[in-house]
């Protein structure tokens, strides 16, 4: 089995009046970190995850949240994961 690791970075565009329920929203998300946020309602956001749908699933939901006005990708990266044999300490 190919074991892969995602990560994306987007930018994420919220109403003023909506930044603190839109950063509560996106930090119960499994995968999500956010790394910065403004008063105007930007956020810098990463995602996690083991695959490309789980990535995809995060990106939808922010989306979908109350407030959000847009998204916009700015990085997506896959790494391979190898698997330790058993006989690897």
């Amino acid at each position: 089995m190919n074991l892969e690791y995602h990560v994306t970075s987007l930018v994420v565009h919220a109403a003023p009046n909506a930044v603190t329920q839109v950063r509560n929203e996106i930090d119960a998300l499994i995968g999500a970190d956010i790394h910065a946020v403004t008063d105007e309602g930007k956020f810098v956001v990463t995602l996690e995850g083991e695959t490309q749908a789980s990535i995809l699933s995060n990106v939808e939901a922010i989306n979908a949240l109350n407030g959000v006005l847009s998204s916009s990708l700015v990085y997506h990266q896959v790494e391979p994961i190898e698997e330790k044999s058993e006989e690897t300490p």
